[in-house]
């Protein structure tokens, strides 16, 4: 039996408030109320409030100004590029990756998946591991979380190879759309698991991009987190001087 857990108040806040940015009721450059405002205008803790901004700001939505308050910014600039980990994560086809699946399954949300998904520490998620290897050697491990209410009647639980990619198989599925996708990157050394299906040898760490992908509301569809060995890989970006 599967059950609905309704996203955390500070969550269901935000996406109020990013509801008003894109309806025009905030506009781009003008100051959202401030936090005694939001309080008494929906009823919620400061604590609350404070959680809801800054995890608006967190996704571009707005940004704080020294001396002139939280300002909005508008719709977050979506870019797609193919080179891009988190367009990698969505589109994915295990069928041609080189590769094998080590994990489907039901299994309590890590903790930083849990705040990205709005899900209390104790619910459970749907994981899909794949090991990405090239000329025989492990370069990516990507873990994909997905809430259980979404992937049912999917065959995200399978343990069959997925074909077309999470993203399209979503929206065919359940008619939801994937709509922007916000990148966390970080270096840590890896879990022992982690480690050994990587193949790294002790002491070296790996670079984590945590991948968030939304709705239109804001609402998070997907989490990857893909893992890269930090001795195999050369990043780059070009940027332009201002």
């Amino acid at each position: 039996m599967a059950y609905d857990v309704e996203a955390p108040k500070y969550v269901r806040l935000a996406q109020t408030i990013q509801q008003r940015i894109e309806d025009g009721t905030y506009p781009p450059g003008t100051r959202v109320p401030s936090e005694n405002q939001l309080v008494q205008a929906f009823g919620m803790s400061r604590p609350t409030v404070v959680r809801a901004l800054e995890l608006l700001k967190r996704d571009g939505w707005l940004e704080s100004r020294q001396g002139y308050g939280t300002i909005v910014r508008g719709r977050p600039a979506v870019v797609e590029h193919k080179d891009r980990r988190g367009n990698e994560a969505l589109v994915r086809d295990e069928t041609q990756t080189p590769g094998r699946l080590v994990e489907v399954g039901r299994v309590p949300v890590p903790a930083r998946v849990a705040s990205a998904l709005g899900l209390p520490k104790r619910a459970k998620v749907l994981v899909r591991r794949f090991l990405v290897v090239e000329d025989g050697e492990p370069v990516e491990l990507v873990s994909s979380y997905f809430p259980v209410g979404l992937v049912e009647g999917t065959e995200l639980e399978s343990a069959q190879l997925l074909s077309g990619g999470t993203r399209v198989h979503l929206e065919a599925r359940k008619k939801v759309r994937f709509d922007h996708v916000t990148e966390r990157i970080s270096a840590r050394l890896p879990e022992r698991g982690e480690a050994e299906l990587l193949e790294l040898p002790d002491g070296v760490p790996v670079l984590g991009v945590l991948v968030v992908a939304h709705d239109a509301s804001g609402q998070a569809l997907q989490v990857s987190d893909v893992l890269l060995p930090a001795d195999r890989q050369e990043l780059e970006d070009t940027y332009r001087l201002t």
